[in-house]
């Protein structure tokens, strides 16, 4: 019995090395994202004219405030496209109400999507058709912003000769297990898509965050807009690939400061989020999702499962496991104490990461589970995978 559990030991323990040296890594390149990434600095006059390109579907809790906050903007030269998309609230009148105060805001219906499109590249591709400017800067209906936001963008822009630029959000939480959550997956975003390598024109990584980017109209089109993405559940992570592969430069910042985002309103939410992500991929690249799964598994809950068995084992080799555990464990809990500071959360919640780790994981796994059976449900919407992909989560 004692032979079987040495030899058990040092297989974990050669896996927890492993695990280890990963997490050092991500330690070390989170880092130098946070202190490297570009961020927006200064203000330069420009004249560019900008369209607003705004879908919103169902979301008279949130579309309000994003309007608010886009008028109070003090770039002039920025006109509101804002879409409904089939919704089924009040959104629609929320949208014309404000356009017919205003302007500068400008009311359209999507219509029904057409078999094989998702609603929201469905919705932005209908605002692009009516839109008109050089400048296309698409957004979420759930995102707020700082009144210089537009200008500190474009002055960007336009001092790094850009054809694209995307800005990093401050994630909003609203419920406990987003708050737990998000931390320990923010960890994953600096490092896998950091700005330190979308911006190296020497690696291929391209990403955009839906909730923020602008790209000149001229780039859009000959990436083929979102038609390009029709069929794309992560069409923000495939559009932006796609402008990165074409050889065009693209820049991602940092721009916590200055706009919210949302990423899951609660638990229902976040679930489906994280299945969203991997299950599309498990209909077209199985073995690519469940080896995404596999390495969530052992990078986010293996520590804590083989803490446990550290401490119930005695023995030279599971004090040596002990010790290479808990280290994982302090340099996890300490990047995501980092993350939820970021968040502006309390970083107490960093302390649920064992359950922020078993959200993610089976999260994953419920989507892989729900791939081989049916489709996703999205913004009210049923997806099937067989039709719609998601090969804008990079992995």
């Amino acid at each position: 019995m004692e032979l079987i559990i040495s030899i058990i030991s040092s297989i974990l323990l050669s896996i927890s090395l492993g695990v280890l040296g990963i997490w050092i890594y991500f330690a070390i390149f989170v880092s130098k994202s946070l202190r490297y990434a570009p961020k927006l600095d200064k203000i330069i006059e420009s004249k560019e004219r900008v369209d607003v390109i705004l879908p919103a579907r169902n979301e008279e809790k949130f579309i309000a405030k994003c309007l608010d906050s886009l008028l109070k903007q003090d770039y002039t030269h920025l006109r509101i496209i804002a879409i409904d998309d089939s919704s089924t609230d009040n959104t629609a009148n929320i949208i014309k109400e404000y356009a017919r105060r205003d302007d500068r805001v400008v009311y359209l219906h999507a219509g029904e999507k057409p078999e094989g499109w998702t609603g929201k590249n469905w919705a932005c591709y209908q605002g692009y058709l009516r839109s008109d400017a050089d400048l296309l800067l698409f957004t979420d209906a759930d995102s707020t912003f700082a009144n210089n936001l537009v200008s500190l963008a474009v002055s960007k822009f336009v001092a790094n000769s850009l054809d694209a630029l995307t800005l990093m959000p401050r994630i909003q939480c609203f419920d406990i297990f987003t708050k737990i959550t998000l931390p320990l997956l923010n960890n994953i975003l600096y490092s896998r898509y950091s700005p330190l390598r979308v911006n190296d024109p020497k690696n291929k990584l391209g990403y955009f965050f839906g909730s923020f980017f602008i790209i000149k109209r001229s780039v859009y089109e000959k990436v083929g807009t979102h038609k390009g993405v029709k069929d794309e559940l992560v069409e923000d992570g495939a559009l932006g690939s796609k402008v990165k592969n074409a050889g065009y430069k693209l820049m991602m910042a940092r721009a916590e400061e200055y706009f919210n985002a949302v990423w899951a309103r609660d638990f229902h939410t976040l679930w489906n989020a994280l299945g969203r992500l991997v299950a599309p991929l498990y209909a077209n690249a199985k073995f690519t999702a469940i080896g995404i799964f596999l390495a969530t598994f052992f990078l986010f809950l293996y520590p804590f499962i083989s803490l446990i068995y550290s401490i119930i084992f005695q023995g030279i080799i599971e004090n040596i496991l002990l010790v290479v555990n808990i280290i994982t464990c302090i340099i996890m809990l300490s990047m995501s104490i980092v993350q939820a500071i970021n968040l502006r959360l309390n970083p107490l919640y960093a302390l649920g990461i064992p359950i922020g780790a078993v959200i993610i994981v089976f999260g994953f796994l419920g989507g892989i589970l729900n791939a081989r059976r049916k489709g996703v449900r999205w913004r009210d919407r049923d997806y099937v995978y067989k039709v719609y992909k998601a090969d804008g989560f990079q992995p």
